[in-house]
């Protein structure tokens, strides 16, 4: 009788890292994509490259972070709230300029929520119909803008909140719904 134990964990292990064990396009999209912008802005402020001051100005992004930019900051713990810290695994190679990529795939095998996390579908707010959205929907526009609906209890609350404010978020969109 033939052994498949080992074969279905090494073939699990080989779907999941691709064939020879680098990303494939769209793994860790929010960390590869958070990760870049960030080195970035340490390059264009002028930030020493040494683990504490990257630690620190990391620490200083994700308090302004949203979405899943600020669940990947709580993963790696840079969040009041974070149960684990391993900024040292984003510190330490950052300041020897290694790749995001690479950062992200050694946090993949720290913590694997790190890679699961996909940015939501850009809504076009010129042609989706407000009235066919969930709720939730309508409520995540308006936290997309920093904005809040206080006293809003209906659905068409929301929807006028945001036909209110589309000019000011979204004024392409407002143009076109104009136009319509």
């Amino acid at each position: 009788m033939f052994d498949f134990s080992g074969f279905s964990a090494a073939l699990a292990l080989t779907l999941i890292l691709g064939v020879n064990g680098a990303f494939t396009e769209g793994d860790c999209e929010v960390c590869v994509s958070f990760l870049g912008r960030f080195y970035q802005s340490l390059k264009d402020n002028d930030v020493k490259f040494n683990s504490a001051d990257i630690e620190g100005a990391l620490m200083k992004t994700c308090k302004n972070s949203k979405g899943k930019e600020n669940r990947l900051c709580y993963y790696i713990g840079a969040t009041s709230d974070a149960a684990t810290k391993i900024l040292n695994e984003i510190s330490k190679p950052m300041s020897h300029h290694v790749p995001v990529e690479k950062i992200c795939e050694k946090l993949k095998k720290k913590d694997g929520q790190i890679c699961e996390l996909r940015y939501d579908k850009e809504m076009d707010l010129s042609t989706v119909d407000l009235k066919k959205l969930k709720v939730k929907d309508l409520k995540k526009i308006l936290e997309e803008w920093g904005e809040m609906c206080k006293g809003c209890m209906e659905k068409l609350d929301f929807i006028r909140k945001i036909k209110e404010l589309m000019p000011k978020f979204a004024p392409n969109a407002a143009k076109a719904r104009t136009e319509l």
